[in-house]
């Protein structure tokens, strides 16, 4: 574990543990255990188990309260952008995992150290080491504090500006053309309308959305083309 410092790595989590035995199995692969002489060493694939579930739970308790405005839709994708493997694996490096990893001889000599896949492991298995010895209140601070810029980004990115805008960088962005804002139907009574719009891209729907107002129906409109799957194709490929 060259490099590696679980006193930094504790700082960096904002959680200090209590059984140092609990962030030694987390950073334990099934390889380094597999390897030694009784069998008994444990690693990281219960805890990692236990830190999938606890992490889906406060980081969707995190962005559920301080993004009101998000519908559940853009709250779902914000997680996933996040707790995916790509972007644990991100974290787990600033995190400088990959140093602290026990490994197998077969498995270091793979380039284990850098297989996202076990990054990503390890720092779910860590996250369920906090809750299983601090609760979900440690747990949920360390999330505070390890995700958070991760999570706002992605807020921020798809949400910090309205829905319209978003929608016209995106394919201004990727094609330089704008999508078309087509009224489909009014109804309700005088004192009392309903508009539906659809966002149109190349003569594809890419969502429709109602309003008291065509500005309120465009933007819901453009809302629910920023999750469509066209949209979030686009955006993956970046």
């Amino acid at each position: 574990m060259t490099d590696f410092s679980l006193e930094q790595l504790q700082k960096d989590l904002g959680y200090v543990f209590r059984t140092p035995e609990l962030p030694l199995q987390a950073l334990t692969h099934k390889s380094f255990s597999n390897e030694q002489r009784d069998k008994s060493e444990p690693h990281n694939e219960r805890l990692e188990f236990l830190g999938d579930a606890v992490l889906e739970l406060t980081v969707s308790d995190r962005i559920y309260h301080r993004y009101p405005d998000i519908p559940e839709g853009g709250l779902t994708r914000i997680r996933a952008e996040v707790v995916c493997e790509k972007g644990l694996n991100q974290i787990a490096r600033r995190l400088n995992l990959g140093a602290g990893l026990r490994l197998g001889k077969g498995e270091e000599k793979c380039g284990g150290r850098n297989k996202a896949s076990l990054l990503s492991d390890a720092l779910e298995a860590l996250i369920g080491a906090v809750f299983l010895e601090g609760g979900y209140a440690a747990a949920y601070k360390v999330v505070e504090q390890v995700f958070a810029e991760a999570l706002d980004h992605s807020a921020n990115i798809r949400y910090g500006t309205d829905y319209k805008t978003a929608l016209q960088e995106c394919l201004q962005a990727r094609y330089g053309r704008l999508p078309e804002y087509q009224l489909v139907k009014v109804s309700g009574p005088d004192h009392g309308r309903i508009f539906t719009i659809q966002v149109c891209f190349d003569d594809r729907v890419l969502g429709s959305g109602e309003g008291s107002s065509k500005k309120q129906a465009e933007q819901n409109a453009a809302s629910q083309a920023l999750l469509h799957s066209f949209v979030v194709g686009l955006e993956d490929d970046e």
